[in-house]
């Protein structure tokens, strides 16, 4: 949708992304989150912005130096379908290669999205930093029915090598 601004959100964005969260999180489409935790958080924030109003909303959240997460993505009901969460996804990935993360993850009961944004389905536990920061604490851990999406922002990891023994034969 060409009159959609992907922008950086500001504190006076929280309130919009606040409401946006809260009505998905209704549906039990995402986590709950406070006014108060977005407002603090709001420069991490990207939001999709039509005629001056937030109409989509997503957050790139390190979970370690090399590993950064996608957060509470939404977009308003009427604009679904238009594009806007594949711009709020690539801004994000944008963001984090820029910043220098190998790896962008999501967590989602529904994977065709992410799937269709080139990240794979893995088992959580190939996600221990988002484990330990989010999933253990959590009432549902371990019955949650999210997927675990990763995306490499590498070609190679700059790990990858490292992990391979010096003596591995090359087929």
């Amino acid at each position: 949708m060409s009159d959609v601004i992907i922008r950086t959100a500001t504190v006076d964005d929280a309130s919009a992304i606040h409401a946006l969260i809260d009505a998905n999180r209704t549906a039990g489409h995402l986590l709950p989150r406070d006014l108060a935790n977005v407002r603090r958080r709001a420069g991490a924030f990207v939001v999709a912005d039509f005629d001056g109003q937030v109409v989509g909303c997503a957050e790139l959240a390190p979970l370690s130096p090399l590993v950064a997460e996608i957060r509470s993505l939404v977009v308003a009901p009427d604009l679904r379908g238009a594009g806007v969460a594949t711009d709020l996804v690539a801004e994000l990935r944008r963001r984090a290669d820029t910043t220098g993360f190998d790896t962008l993850c999501a967590f989602t009961h529904d994977a065709r999205f992410f799937v269709r944004q080139n990240f794979s389905i893995v088992p959580h536990l190939w996600v221990p930093q988002k484990i330990a920061k989010d999933c253990a604490p959590c009432p549902l851990f371990r019955r949650c029915g999210q997927h675990a999406m990763v995306l490499s922002l590498r070609a190679t990891s700059r790990h990858a090598v490292a992990d391979v023994p010096q003596h591995a034969a090359v087929a």
